[in-house]
């Protein structure tokens, strides 16, 4: 199947929340990325550069493994690495705002 091709952000985010259906998927990257703010926080804190390391493991960690145990898919950033990295903020705080279920 080819790629779908995007022309803006605003045609991504019906797709990306398409791939973002099951629950369970949807909360594992709830969950990076409030560990990823919660770093990024701890070394504005602590000056612990290093920890920064970890930013892309927590994030893309979480979200993977909610893609490959739970939503059985491929995570759309293979595909679409900047929107999908969007998508993954903008899904945060829809999901911060209720706007869509966590």
């Amino acid at each position: 199947m080819s790629t779908q091709q995007f022309r803006s952000f605003a045609e991504f985010y019906p797709y990306y929340l398409e791939e973002h259906s099951d629950l369970n998927c949807r909360r594992m990257h709830f969950v990076g990325s409030l560990l990823v703010l919660m770093v990024i926080g701890w070394v504005l804190f602590s000056q612990a550069w290093a920890w920064l390391l970890l930013v892309p493991v927590i994030g893309y960690g979480f979200a993977w493994l909610g893609h490959f145990v739970f939503e059985k898919n491929r995570p759309a950033t293979f595909k679409y690495p900047v929107y999908s990295l969007m998508g993954d903020w903008v899904m945060f705080k829809d999901m911060l705002t209720g706007r869509i279920r966590l």
